[in-house]
């Protein structure tokens, strides 16, 4: 008897994850609550719960810990999503042998730390699950010097800091936009200091220009004590209560939070993620900035 013969006869040892099972624990993961799942997978939260239980029952563990507000991975969760994402990636390979050529290319990516931290790693990994022949080189810096290698034609995508719909001559596509807000140490006192201690951005950071020209507008007596250039490097200064500075609503987090305005600090306007894109885009280079595009983050308050 040959190997295909006894394979035939063979009874199965063992139950079979379906594939769809797989992608509510992947779209889990990524989203950390069964409603905001329900809708990647275009389930309804019950369901959701129920193919949960369904996965628990195959795999005799519990794969999750329910919080009050979000659901996380166990240990055991963890396990069997590295091997969902890798079932299904083999998955989506093995289709587009057949269905469709699969679209291949490199795309170069730059990226401001902020929207990295917050967007970026969940962004990519959906695009990944859908187009695996793509790659997708990531560099993360400041606005300025992604703004000198897209001009060098070193970057198909930048993706920069700015308050309005241009930067430094260059017309940007805004595709996210939320609060300016002065930020500091939960319950600091540097708010209170004279002069004011300040951390801001490198020399051209549109946030640098519009907190300063704001406190010089007030007569305010402020000095700069903190510099960096990241939104860690300015998180750690204010956690540290050495400065107060200008930050998105959503990196107030933590041991940062919202400076009120009973504060009486200037108005801050909207700041806006920009996306710049190389004047003639691979069809790879589209496919990412139109998956840029259609981003409708929800930032943390």
């Amino acid at each position: 008897m040959n190997s295909v013969e006894t394979l035939d006869a063979a009874p199965p040892s063992a139950p079979l994850l379906d594939l769809d099972l797989l992608r509510t624990l992947v779209a889990i993961a990524q989203t950390g609550n069964f409603s905001s799942a329900a809708t990647v997978v275009h389930r309804t939260p019950s369901a959701v719960s129920m193919q949960v239980k369904r996965m628990e029952e195959l795999v005799g563990r519990s794969i999750i810990q329910r919080g009050s507000r979000s659901v996380v991975l166990n240990e055991h969760g963890d396990m069997l999503l590295a091997h969902a994402r890798r079932v299904l990636a083999l998955n989506q390979n093995i289709l587009s042998k057949f269905v469709e050529p699969m679209e291949t290319g490199v795309v170069r990516l730059g990226a401001s730390d902020h929207f990295t931290e917050q967007f970026l790693p969940k962004l990519l990994c959906q695009f990944g699950e859908v187009h695996p022949g793509i790659q997708v080189d990531v560099i993360v810096e400041n606005s300025e010097v992604m703004v000198s290698k897209f001009r060098q034609q070193l970057l198909d995508i930048a993706l920069i800091s700015c308050t309005g719909s241009s930067y430094d001559g260059l017309e940007v596509d805004v595709i996210y936009r939320e609060p300016l807000v002065w930020a500091g140490a939960k319950q600091g006192v540097a708010i209170e200091r004279i002069p004011l201690p300040v951390s801001v951005w490198e020399e051209g950071c549109d946030w640098r220009r519009v907190a300063l020209e704001g406190l010089e507008k007030q007569q305010r007596d402020y000095r700069v004590t903190f510099k960096s250039a990241y939104i860690a490097g300015q998180r750690a200064g204010l956690s540290a209560d050495l400065a107060i500075a200008p930050l998105p609503r959503s990196a107030c987090h933590g041991l940062v939070e919202e400076i009120p305005a009973s504060a009486d600090l200037p108005a801050l306007p909207n700041c806006a993620t920009g996306m710049l894109i190389k004047e003639t885009p691979s069809s790879a280079v589209q496919m990412l900035a139109a998956r840029l595009k259609s981003l409708k983050p929800s930032p943390r308050n």
